[in-house]
């Protein structure tokens, strides 16, 4: 074992001697031979020979007007969701794009493996109403392309994908829309050296962070990107330039930049951002030193809970320590609040980062939207005066991290076998749609299931355990022999109250419930406290209702009291097959 893993361990010992939070345990346990029943998508269309199978390699999932889009190498494949699969999911339809021969062989001839000069679709977006924009590492040589979603028809020519799509499918990458506009983050360049924050189509100006510059951006992972009022927030993980003196620090980030962000002067900050600012998120177990998760894994789009907008996201330990995963939530508010406190600043290179006094911030303050209330009288960036934009290009950090609601990981799980990387959130769960569920993905196949819980003061403070669920299916899933047992994405359909789970050679459609494993058994069924299950009044079955159901029936979320429900034969046994 890696001294590094030792060190955790140890350090986890003395959390647990002074109170750091034990894991739960699930209330049920769904294994491998039960979930094998669900359906597989493995890029069959209907009739074909089940043993004819291709690479899929897939890159992600999206759900748009009831279809299911699966971008694949080469490839992108519809689903209709309202069509009835049972053992064998089907595409409809199949778009192909691959790369031109003369693109593969430069992406040969500059030393990649044939398996890498493919077109591995990357970027799959709604552009709106009738236009899909679509972008693929394309051999090594990223392109875009928009196509009609109706048809899939190949509308115009082809762009640039650089800033806009990675040139290895390897590398993360995020991009939305927001008001015609595409915001990108990726790296721009073959040796994957120059990471970017990107705003380009549209009317307004292409804006970029600052070239080569370590204290904007250093060896980032980008995560997720948000649309959020006057803001687009981009979620990431990077080396820590503030603690650079004891190696290579990773520190989970958000970043925030205006949407009406025009650029700077022609002196100062030209055609590059004047509203990037940086802060760390702060996902730790409090104690007399903080234990913290900093591996940024996924984040949720804005959701609102209880009135509160916020965000959701998973963190785990380095890869190389002890496997060990929290989620954290955030209120969009703190996030906002953080970016109006202090900056932080390193005066020489060997100095320690502290914060910059406020009398040296200069007027107006950096970092934020022109024509804003207390900028009204610069209608535009480029207004700017030099003092604010040079501010801007040598100081994008926040001295103050995001705290987490309730300042404390939501859940926890330490010392198992895998690290939990996705995650997908049912805000409207139960019959009352009052219950919020989260689903968390691992690299290893494994699914869990919570509720989350609202305390007096109207944040999320609190977890219920419902579920572990063995997804992957070696039958279906395995390629040439090969077990990736890692989950790529996940959407929730809340249509056919089901999630989709993707890993990079199939797609598994798993419904949000297994009530029907209660049988008859009436005390199971209350006790599972599964939002999706319900005990019915006629018929005497625990089952999954269907969306809009009107029927009488039984349900307890909040204790699961089975006092006086008496007892079923090997009922619980069976839910942990």
């Amino acid at each position: 074992m890696r001294s590094e893993a030792l060190l955790l361990y140890f350090t986890l010992l003395q959390f647990a001697g002074a109170g750091f939070p034990e894991d739960s345990e699930p209330i049920s346990i769904s294994h491998g031979n039960y979930t094998k029943q669900y359906p597989v998508f493995v890029g069959h269309k209907p009739g074909r020979n089940a043993t004819q199978r291709h690479k899929l390699d897939i890159q992600l999932i999206v759900i748009m007007n009831r279809t299911l889009y699966v971008a694949a190498r080469d490839h992108i494949y519809t689903i209709e969701m309202d069509t009835s699969h049972t053992e064998e999911i089907y595409f409809s339809k199949k778009l192909t794009w691959k790369s031109r021969q003369n693109d593969v062989d430069t992406c040969r001839m500059k030393g990649k493996h044939k398996d890498e000069c493919h077109n591995f679709i990357k970027v799959l977006l709604k552009r709106n109403d009738d236009i899909l924009f679509i972008c693929g590492t394309n051999a090594f040589n990223p392109a875009c392309r928009s196509y009609k979603m109706e048809t899939l028809e190949y509308l115009d020519e082809e762009i640039s994908g650089m800033a806009r799509c990675p040139y290895d499918a390897k590398h993360a990458n995020v991009a939305l829309f927001a008001d015609g506009k595409l915001y990108s983050a990726t790296v721009t360049d073959f040796l994957a050296i120059d990471a970017v924050i990107y705003r380009s189509l549209g009317d307004n100006p292409t804006l970029r962070t600052v070239k080569h510059d370590s204290k904007w951006l250093k060896e980032p992972y980008f995560i997720q990107a948000v649309d959020y009022g006057d803001f687009i927030y981009f979620f990431y993980r990077e080396i820590a330039v503030e603690y650079n003196s004891i190696g290579k620090v990773v520190f989970p980030r958000v970043a925030q930049v205006c949407k009406n962000d025009m650029g700077g002067s022609q002196r100062v900050l030209e055609k590059q951002w004047t509203s990037f600012l940086k802060a760390r998120l702060n996902c730790s177990v409090p104690g007399d030193s903080h234990f913290y998760f900093n591996i940024l894994q996924a984040v949720t789009d804005v959701i609102h809970i209880n009135g509160h907008d916020v965000v959701l996201a998973t963190f785990s330990t380095p890869y190389n320590s002890i496997p060990g995963s929290a989620v954290c939530a955030y209120d969009m508010t703190d996030i906002a609040n953080v970016f109006t406190g202090r900056f932080k600043e390193q005066k020489s290179p060997d100095s320690t980062w502290t914060p910059v006094p406020d009398e040296r911030v200069p007027k107006p303050r950096p970092g934020c939207c022109a024509g804003s209330a207390s900028l009204e009288r610069y209608v535009t960036s480029t207004d700017f005066p030099d003092d604010t934009l040079n501010f801007i290009k040598t100081h994008p950090l926040m001295d103050e991290a995001v705290p987490a609601i309730v300042n404390r990981p939501w859940f926890l799980r330490t010392m198992v076998r895998y690290r939990l990387t996705k995650i997908a959130v049912d805000t409207a769960a139960g019959p009352y749609h009052n219950h919020t569920v989260v689903f968390l993905g691992s690299e290893k196949g494994i699914v869990l299931k919570f509720l989350a819980r609202i305390g007096n003061s109207g944040f999320l403070n609190d977890s219920l355990f419902l579920e572990e669920m063995d997804i992957y299916n070696p039958e279906k899933c395995n390629y040439d022999g090969v077990e990736d047992k890692r989950i790529v994405g996940m959407y929730l359909d809340k249509h056919s109250s089901s999630l989709y789970v993707a890993f990079s050679t199939c797609v598994i459609r798993v419904p949000f419930g297994r009530c029907e494993r209660h049988g008859k058994c009436k005390k199971t069924c209350v006790a599972s406290r599964d939002p999706y299950c319900v005990y019915l009044k006629e018929g005497g079955t625990c089952t999954q209702l269907e969306p809009g159901s009107r029927v009488a029936f039984e349900q307890d979320i909040e204790h699961g009291n089975t006092e006086g429900l008496g007892d079923c034969q090997n009922s619980f046994v069976a839910l942990n097959d």
